[in-house]
């Protein structure tokens, strides 16, 4: 059973470079952070609280008992905010750098950690590649950052149906397995139901038609206890259409590459423009993730450690997924040691 949360929260807005409004989750413990700052980033179609699973110990948890002063983000990507059709573009050109600016001077501290998954990872990985977040020394990425690599099955959904959905709806959302107003959301219900018979919670079966290939894709049921199996229906909701569409491209590509022109700041091809940051990045992949399978982490690190011998480090996880990285009933034991770990390792300090 989970245990009673020990810590304080309180929600600071924040505006993000082109006017939107977004949030930070501030989390403080009973104790004086001593390790300074560390952002949490969420992944698409979520919120900045699935870090906090119903599980005995949470990554929140881990982090505020090793001494770190905890921030959420709320992007764009949030469920929690009004529905909007972002990119990766926008998210890495706009919230990033305001989330890290706003933590930075909230908490007086010159430099932050991050630990940033899926989709937050890969905006998040733009916006340190493009120089826009230079406070942040050391960052610890899970699932996904510079190489987008997709099953055979997750391919062929986003080469012959994603275009086929797109004249549909501008949105897919994984509560449509719970509830599905309309006719094209009963349509797409009727085909998960059709395709998805892992087990009778309609959201997960979404989630895993939705975002890879696998029953379920996102975790193993093995990895989740029961309530957080029924936590998560409450934890997901709209993804638009213009996410999947610049993800596609990635995919095509083998790495990130922008499709907004909003600003020269950020090159058109991450892979081949390079590196504006000297953060150091710990790489983390479930070998079982059906999402973005483990290759896309290893081509990043792969890349990374050309560039800087022995700097970057790369972490894969036996028995894990996607999200069950940080849900998972025995993530605490397995996963979160390692994360503190790479939190810690020194970096050198910029110049003054």
């Amino acid at each position: 059973m989970p245990s009673p949360r020990r810590y304080t929260e309180r929600l600071v807005p924040f505006t993000a470079g082109d006017g939107m409004r977004c949030t930070l989750v501030h989390l403080r413990g009973p104790r004086t952070p001593d390790k300074g700052p560390v952002l949490l980033v969420h992944g698409a179609g979520v919120r900045a609280n699935i870090f906090r699973a119903p599980v005995p110990t949470t990554i929140v948890d881990a982090l505020i008992e090793d001494g770190y002063d905890v921030w959420l983000e709320n992007w764009r990507a949030s469920i929690d905010l009004p529905p909007n059709e972002w990119t990766l573009d926008q998210a890495a050109l706009y919230d990033h750098p305001k989330a890290v600016e706003t933590v930075a001077e909230a908490s007086g501290a010159p430099t932050i950690k991050a630990i940033i998954h899926c989709q937050g990872s890969t905006s998040f990985t733009m916006a340190a590649m493009a120089g826009l977040v230079p406070q942040v020394t050391t960052i610890v990425s899970n699932a996904v950052s510079l190489h987008p690599v997709v099953p055979r099955w997750s391919a062929f959904k986003l080469t012959y149906l994603l275009p086929v959905v797109r004249r549909l709806t501008p949105y897919l959302n994984p509560r449509w397995g719970d509830e599905a107003p309309g006719l094209v959301p009963k349509l797409i219900d009727a085909l998960v139901e059709l395709t998805h018979h892992e087990c009778d919670n309609g959201v997960c079966k979404h989630v895993s038609f939705s975002y890879g290939s696998g029953f379920p894709a996102l975790w193993s049921h093995e990895n989740l206890n029961e309530a957080t199996h029924d936590w998560l229906r409450h934890e997901f909701a709209h993804v638009p259409m213009t996410f999947y569409r610049q993800i596609v491209r990635c995919i095509r590509a083998g790495h990130l590459v922008t499709v907004e022109p909003l600003s020269d700041v950020l090159p058109d091809d991450y892979a081949a423009a390079g590196p504006k940051t000297t953060a150091r990045f710990a790489f983390f992949a479930g070998e079982d993730n059906r999402c973005f399978l483990p290759e896309s982490q290893i081509r990043s690190h792969r890349y990374f450690d050309a560039l800087r011998p022995g700097y970057h480090t790369l972490h894969l996880l036996p028995g894990y997924g996607h999200l069950d990285v940080f849900m998972g009933r025995h993530a605490g034991r397995d996963v979160f040691p390692l994360m503190l770990d790479a939190l810690s390792q020194p970096v050198p300090q910029p110049a003054p």
